[in-house]
């Protein structure tokens, strides 16, 4: 479907087909976006031809069972997955002034569950008009374009904005439940760790968070052929550590993820003078749309004085390079 320059058209195009497009495009399939889009096949079959034919080419090479972008396809897809969702994160920002006072937020889900649920109690009693939405996933958002006020990351400062707020640090250090010490021999010195098994992250050797291993643990304190009982390996942070309070195994936890469960006795650090120091940090990205709404600021507000209480519960020495000011 290629026309002459002449009879390209010049006006709008139609949102409805740009959604249709979108669909279409994500799917490779006209059925499967029908469906999403609570319309006939037919209807998105149709809204596709208007849409090339305003355009002036092809969009969609149609296979039989099947269907590709063009080129064409692929370069207008790239333009409208950055702007619908815009479009209708401005929508719903509006929706939202005209009613309920709301902050969302995206972080990665054992933060969520360990360091972040557990304390909103508080927020929520102290402002019972601001509703939350937290998205939970270890899928990083683009802050520009999506549908969220915020995020809490975890990571290098190397690798964070410059706008990025440090909340506190990390450190590494040996966790276990009271009851499993208990049932079995004492952890007085390094070594005594390998009489149980040991929990870790099943990827950690491939990915970029090797340091949360406990193989470099073992080479810090002259380990390095140290072989534990047995090894328990999960996906999340927060799995790890239900493991170890369930009494079957000691895991290297991250300090700001356990504090409180360390500081109400779920679980125990049995070498508290052997922390190992972690390069990753906890930080605060407020999106750019966001920072001037009231509510914004009394979450971010909140969240600081929830991080200065962290960072005094692990004994974190005060960072002069640190900033608490949301301003």
């Amino acid at each position: 479907m290629q026309h002459s320059q002449t009879h390209l058209r010049t006006r709008p195009i139609s949102a409805g087909h740009l959604r249709a497009f979108e669909a279409v495009a994500r799917h490779l399939n006209f059925r499967a976006a029908a469906e999403e889009m609570a319309l006939t096949q037919s209807a998105v079959s149709r809204q596709i031809q208007s849409l090339e034919e305003e355009v002036g080419v092809s969009l969609f090479l149609r296979h039989t069972r099947a269907v590709e972008l063009t080129s064409a396809g692929a370069q207008l897809l790239m333009a409208v997955s950055q702007s619908l969702p815009r479009i209708d994160g401005a929508v719903r920002q509006i929706r939202q002034s005209a009613g309920r006072r709301s902050v969302s937020l995206t972080t990665f889900a054992s933060f969520a569950s360990m360091w972040l649920i557990p304390r909103l109690e508080q927020f929520q009693r102290d402002h019972p008009d601001i509703d939350i939405r937290i998205d939970a996933s270890d899928n990083t958002l683009d802050l520009e374009i999506a549908d969220v006020d915020m995020a809490l990351r975890y990571g290098p400062m190397a690798s964070m904005p410059p706008q990025a707020i440090r909340m506190f640090g990390e450190q590494l250090t040996p966790v276990v439940s009271p009851w499993l010490l208990k049932a079995g021999q004492a952890i007085a010195k390094p070594a005594d760790v390998a009489q149980f098994a040991l929990i870790e992250a099943g990827d950690a050797h491939q990915t970029h968070l090797e340091w949360l291993t406990w193989r470099r643990w073992f080479d810090e304190h002259g380990l390095s052929k140290l072989q534990p009982k047995r090894w328990l390996y999960f996906n999340y942070a927060y799995q790890m550590v239900q493991a170890a309070l369930t009494g079957q195994g000691v895991v290297l936890a991250r300090l700001p993820l356990v504090a409180e469960s360390l500081a109400n006795g779920d679980l125990i650090e049995p070498l508290p003078k052997l922390r190992m120091d972690s390069p990753m940090a906890y930080w605060l990205i407020i999106g750019p749309r966001s920072p001037q709404r009231p509510e914004i600021r009394d979450f971010c507000e909140w969240l600081m004085a929830q991080s200065r209480i962290t960072r005094q519960t692990i004994g974190e020495v005060p960072d002069p390079d640190t900033v608490d000011d949301i301003d």
